[in-house]
């Protein structure tokens, strides 16, 4: 995934925790707006999180955030 997309993720994470607590869930649709204006990001990500890392439907915000820290 490129770097705008790891930042907005981990964006969108750090303020899910922050209203919502440590415990908060989501989905990768979370980094979207509701409109398919951006298909092929969409699709990188679901790819990411679907078939590279095989993730649950909703997982831990911690989490994500921890897998798509720049390193």
């Amino acid at each position: 995934m490129n770097t705008a997309i790891r930042k907005k993720i981990i964006e969108v994470c750090e303020s899910k925790i922050s209203s919502k607590g440590e415990n908060v869930g989501l989905s990768f649709y979370a980094f979207f707006k509701n409109k398919n204006d951006n298909p092929e990001l969409l699709m990188e990500v679901a790819k990411w999180w679907i078939m590279e890392n095989r993730l649950n439907h909703f997982e831990k915000a911690v989490k994500i955030k921890e897998m798509v820290k720049f390193k």
